[in-house]
C-alpha cells in the first residue's frame, strides 16, 4: 500500500511525504479520526516508505513485500486483547523497541485503537514517548483521541483524518462495486464516509437486509404484540450489526423529517425507497417522528451501558410503536 494508492487524505499524505523527503519523521504520531476512513492504510504506507530499500515505498523490494504481507520483523502491531490494551502488552513492546532493528533502519509500532489503553498501560507507554529510542517511530491510531492522556497527545504529532465527502465516496463505490448510482448513494450515506463499512459486511446489510428490516418495523401496529417481540428478538440476536441497524432506522425517520419540512430529495439517504417514504409521510407528523427518533436514541443509550439487549429493544420498539 503506497500513498498514491490511498484515496483521499491528500493533506496528511503530503505532510508525511515532506517529512520523509527532509528526513524529519517524528518519533511519534497520533492519527485521529473516525473508524474505517483509512488511518491504518496511511500508517502502513508510512511504515513501508521508512523500510523500503529505495526510501519511497516502491512495492517491489523485499521489505515492501514483507510489509504488505504483515510479516516484517521491524513492524510491531499492538491491538486490544479483549476490550483493553494491557500493561503487559506495552512492556513486551518496550522490550522489543529497546533492541536494534533486525532488517531495516527503523523499528515501527502501530497501536490501533489507542484509546483502549488501560490506565497502567497508558502511563507505561508515556515513558516510551518521553524517552524515545533512536530510529523508532510510534504511530497511534484512535477514533477517540480525547480518551487518551493529555500527556500522550502532547508528545505526538497529531494528524486529523476526516470522512470522504458523500459524493466522492458514491462515485468510488459505483465504480468499484459496479453499483447503480442510487445504490452507491445509499451505501455511501449509511457507511458515513467509511470505506471499511461500505466495502465490508455492512454492504449486504445496507443494500439488502435494510429493506426487510424497515418493512418489519413499519408493519408494526398498536396491536401487533407478537411481531414486535419477534423483531426485538431478531435485533437483540444480531449483536454485531445492532448499532448499524439502529442507524438504518434513524436514517429512515430522518428522511421523513426532511421531506416533512420541504427539503429536496437529493438530501435523502433512502433514495431507493422514495415510494415508501411518501406513503409514510401521509400519516406522519413532526411530533411522532421526533418521538420515534427519541426512542431510538434512548435504545442506543441503553445498549452502550450494557442493559439487557432484548429488554432494551422491546422497550424501544414499544415506544416507537406508541408514538
Amino acid at each position: 500500500m503506497t500513498f498514491d494508492s490511498i484515496i483521499g487524505h491528500d493533506r496528511q499524505k503530503n505532510i508525511l511525504r515532506r517529512a520523509l523527503a527532509n528526513q524529519r519523521v517524528a518519533h511519534a504520531y497520533l492519527f485521529e479520526g473516525p473508524d474505517g476512513v483509512g488511518k491504518r492504510l496511511v500508517a502502513l504506507a508510512l511504515a513501508r516508505a521508512l523500510l523500503c530499500q529505495t526510501g519511497r515505498g516502491c512495492g517491489d523490494c523485499s521489505p515492501c513485500r514483507k510489509v504488505d504481507h504483515n510479516n516484517h520483523p521491524d513492524i510491531h502491531l499492538l491491538d486490544a486483547e479483549g476490550t483493553t490494551i494491557k500493561i503487559d502488552q506495552v512492556r513486551a513492546l518496550q522490550k522489543q523497541l529497546s533492541l536494534r532493528p533486525l532488517e531495516g533502519e527503523y523499528r515501527i509500532c502501530l497501536i490501533d485503537g489507542a484509546e483502549r489503553l488501560n490506565p497502567a498501560a497508558a502511563n507505561a507507554l508515556l515513558k516510551t514517548l518521553e524517552e524515545p529510542q533512536p530510529n523508532t517511530v510510534m504511530i497511534l491510531l484512535s477514533s477517540q483521541p480525547e480518551a487518551l492522556l493529555t500527556t500522550i497527545r502532547s508528545r505526538c504529532q497529531r494528524l486529523p483524518f476526516q470522512r470522504l465527502p458523500k459524493q466522492r465516496l458514491t462515485e468510488i463505490l459505483a465504480k468499484r462495486l459496479d453499483l447503480k448510482d442510487t445504490e452507491a448513494a445509499v451505501l455511501a450515506a449509511l457507511s458515513d464516509g467509511s470505506f471499511k463499512k461500505a466495502l465490508g459486511q455492512n454492504k449486504e446489510l445496507y443494500l439488502e437486509r435494510r429493506h426487510e428490516l424497515l418493512r418489519n418495523l413499519l408493519a408494526l401496529s398498536a396491536g401487533s404484540t407478537i411481531p414486535l417481540f419477534k423483531l426485538a428478538d431478531e435485533l437483540a440476536g444480531d449483536k454485531e450489526n445492532l448499532e448499524e441497524i439502529l442507524d438504518i432506522f434513524r436514517a429512515f425517520y430522518r428522511d421523513l423529517l426532511l421531506l416533512k419540512h420541504g427539503r429536496p430529495e437529493h438530501e435523502l439517504v433512502n433514495l431507493d425507497l422514495k415510494e415508501t417514504l411518501y406513503r409514510q409521510l401521509k400519516t406522519a407528523t413532526t411530533q411522532t417522528l421526533l418521538k420515534k427518533l427519541e426512542a431510538l436514541e434512548t435504545g442506543r443509550y441503553h445498549l452502550q451501558r450494557n442493559v439487557n439487549r432484548q429488554l432494551a429493544m422491546e422497550i424501544m420498539l414499544m415506544r416507537m410503536n406508541a408514538a
